[in-house]
């Protein structure tokens, strides 16, 4: 039986051959640092798929000089001696640890989070204490590997701290044990390899976090939770890029058993994206999520959701299985030269007659994103805006069983807020060379659980228990307000890795009928930034 958990993973032997072309290590998905390649793929005078990150080295050189964009921060200066020389670009410009061959590179960096802050509301001390490494390398022109490991101990402010306690999981980052009275212990690793096959089609078979949209947040699918194993395909030719992911969730509230562990669930994603023009990109999701047991025994992955190029619904349908189904659409309008409108459609149940009736039928199960950001904003180099707006419908992404929600390690695969919320937040973002400044404002409502009722907002309760058949609305429940500023300030030391000095302040209130939590946090810190961890809920 175990046999069968290793399908998707054999996969990649058996398809198709691997005829190595291309560079394929996939650049790191941070928003903060990686906006000078964002805005080489928006661009009105080229077909670029935008939306499937992090995106391919390989793709973004057939489409810009991929390298003269990597060496934009470098700062260069020639020094007669050799060793200082080379002390210079390894500490400002360069990976630390390289070995280049004809046919074969490796790099090795050490990765940090040094920080330390001051939350004055509750008089805190906060601190965060990060050591690990990143190895990458290539053979040849078309095979890549990456791998990453951080070990964390960590005291956060108050409304993180809460939110850990509760879920036993840091954002994004792991699961946590105790470290003295009020810390947290927690590892976090991140690894792949990547290949060509022939022409057309690209492997990435990996344990990391997949992201689908266009914007800050992802109804579809997001890079909020927690690594997972996978096995991505995808298939370009024309100005299609087709993809399909075949993953392992985990549910992590309560252990099978002893010897067994946490409670398994599988995926199988399908994301088909059209370059309609080199303005205009449409994308249609659909996804599929089963246990790996339940009450008739071991199931393992299905077959039956193995095919890369069918719609999943029918063939749930026609099993007659209690699998959770989700469709989805993303798209994205180019105008100017790199200003993009852009949006999302979550849809995971709906009735078109009780939608239209207008009379808030709990079963109405679906949300919307709609945002515009701009790279070179009047024309004033590196100035970058975005805002957006995020609304969901409560229940949505729960299921019936609890375990085959759209969820992983007790956080949402989609928004992190998870259901029946609205959301509007905005950046402005500049560099001046190495120097890097944000401010992020979001002004956010959802409906929390009160009287021990399920008002929609939590996915990992059952459906089961909605309150009321009819009437339901966003913001039902606890109705909950957040208001959140955050500023940072940092300079790049080091843009192979994202080595930065950073120096922040963020100031938050979440308040209600029940009271009111505010956090006014500084603090400081020499990091690595090669992720997004959303810490704005």
């Amino acid at each position: 039986m175990k046999n069968k958990n290793r399908i998707p993973y054999l996969l990649i032997f058996l398809l198709f051959p691997a005829f190595l072309q291309a560079q394929n290590l996939y650049l790191y998905h941070n928003d903060d640092y990686s906006r000078n390649m964002e805005q080489a793929g928006y661009s009105s005078k080229i077909h670029f798929h935008t939306s499937i990150k992090a995106w391919r080295d390989g793709d973004l050189e057939k489409i810009t000089n991929y390298d003269s964009i990597n060496q934009l921060y470098r700062i260069n200066r020639t020094i007669e001696k050799k060793w200082k020389q080379k002390a210079w670009d390894k500490f400002l410009n360069d990976d630390i640890i390289t070995l280049y061959r004809k046919d074969f590179w490796f790099a090795i960096n050490p990765l940090m989070n040094f920080d330390f802050g001051y939350e004055n509301n509750d008089k805190k001390t906060t601190f965060v204490n990060t050591r690990g490494f990143e190895a990458k390398g290539g053979i040849g022109k078309g095979f890549s590997f990456y791998t990453s490991f951080y070990e964390n101990q960590a005291s956060f402010v108050n409304y993180l701290d809460s939110d850990i306690r509760k879920t036993t999981v840091v954002p994004g980052q792991g699961k946590v044990r105790s470290f003295y009275s009020d810390g947290f212990d927690y590892a976090f690793s991140t690894a792949y390899i990547a290949f060509n096959a022939g022409k057309y089609f690209q492997f990435q078979l990996g344990y990391d976090k997949n992201f689908i949209g266009d914007g800050y947040r992802s109804l579809i699918l997001s890079d909020n939770s927690f690594n997972y194993p996978f096995l991505k395909i995808t298939a370009n030719f024309w100005h299609i890029k087709y993809m399909v992911l075949y993953a392992q969730m985990m549910d992590i509230r309560e252990k099978l058993g002893p010897s067994v562990g946490f409670q398994k669930k599988w995926a199988t994603i399908h994301y088909l994206d059209w370059a309609v023009s080199k303005r205009v990109n449409i994308g249609i999701f659909e996804t599929i999520i089963w246990q790996n047991q339940d009450s008739t025994g071991y199931r393992g992955f299905d077959l039956g959701y193995l095919s890369p190029i069918i719609f999943l619904r029918p063939v749930e349908f026609s099993n007659g299985s209690p699998d959770n189904a989700l469709m989805g659409l993303n798209a994205s309008v180019i105008v100017g030269h790199h200003s993009v409108f852009y949006g999302q459609l979550m849809l995971d149940e709906f009735k078109l007659e009780e939608m239209t009736s207008g009379n808030g039928w709990w079963g109405n199960k679906f949300g919307w994103q709609l945002g515009f950001k701009s790279y070179n904003t009047f024309n004033v180099k590196n100035l970058y805006f975005q805002t957006e707006f995020n609304w969901v419908r409560p229940y949505t992404y729960s299921h019936d069983n609890i375990v085959t929600n759209y969820g992983h390690y007790n956080a949402p695969l989609g928004h992190p807020m998870g259901a029946n919320f609205w959301e509007s937040v905005s950046f402005i973002k500049y560099n001046y060379r190495r120097f890097f400044f944000s401010y992020e404002f979001q002004y956010a409502q959802y409906g929390l659980d009160m009287d021990g009722k399920n008002y929609g907002k939590n996915i990992y309760e059952s459906y089961k228990d909605h309150v009321d058949d009819y009437g339901n609305f966003v913001g039902q429940g606890l109705l909950t307000t957040v208001i959140y500023n955050d500023i940072t300030v940092s300079w790049l030391v080091n843009p192979a890795y994202n080595l930065n000095l950073a120096v922040g302040y963020t100031n938050r209130s979440s308040s209600n009928e029940q009271g009111t939590v505010l956090t006014s946090f500084i603090h400081i810190g020499l990091r690595t930034s090669l992720g997004n961890f959303y810490y704005d809920f």
